[in-house]
């Protein structure tokens, strides 16, 4: 039961303030992993790599991820409503008061400034699960710089410029989703 709510109290607070959406509840999730040794960052890319892959917000994915391998059902639905209930009760206030903040300067100057520091959040967590994926971890390779994982970054940029090329830009980005997870079991990155 205390592994339930400290499931529901750590999502609770992700929820609550993580403003940008699913990616900016990374580097929270990231903090949880080393805190609490639920998951490792190694564990994190591949939940941010299912997380995408399925239907739904990514944060919420997380959660329901997250919950499940730490407590089963009633944790995935712990973690499930902690992650979201600050976001319903955010929205029942400002339901009520939506009329009073529609034109409120002062509201507008904190989502200005709300703005950049999600931005930061979220390019910082990008950055650390690049690192993740594109270089070996503990690995070195000649003058003591990380060693590439050189399949990856292949795939990545093959992916890339593929999205690039006009005759595949009309593509659904399912499709390449589908053709990096079939790359990836042929050649078994």
């Amino acid at each position: 039961m205390i592994l339930l709510l400290r499931l529901y109290a750590e999502f609770f607070k992700t929820g609550l303030f993580s403003v940008g959406g699913g990616m900016a509840t990374i580097p929270f999730l990231q903090h949880m992993g080393e805190v609490t040794g639920w998951f490792t960052n190694e564990d994190l890319t591949m939940m941010i790599a299912v997380s995408e892959s399925t239907p739904g917000p990514l944060g919420i994915n997380m959660a329901t991820y997250v919950g499940y391998e730490t407590a089963g059902l009633p944790g995935a639905l712990a973690a499930t409503l902690g992650v979201v209930t600050p976001g319903v009760i955010l929205i029942l206030v400002i339901a009520g008061f939506l009329s009073r903040f529609r034109s409120s300067r002062t509201v507008e100057a904190v989502f200005s400034g709300l703005r950049p520091a999600s931005t930061a959040l979220i390019v910082s967590a990008g950055l650390t699960v690049a690192a993740s994926i594109f270089f070996v971890s503990g690995g070195a390779a000649p003058g003591g710089l990380p060693a590439l994982r050189w399949p990856t970054l292949a795939l990545a940029l093959a992916a890339f410029g593929a999205m690039q090329w006009t005759p595949l830009k009309r593509l659904h980005p399912v499709a390449f989703i589908a053709a990096a997870a079939l790359a990836g079991v042929l050649f078994r990155f």
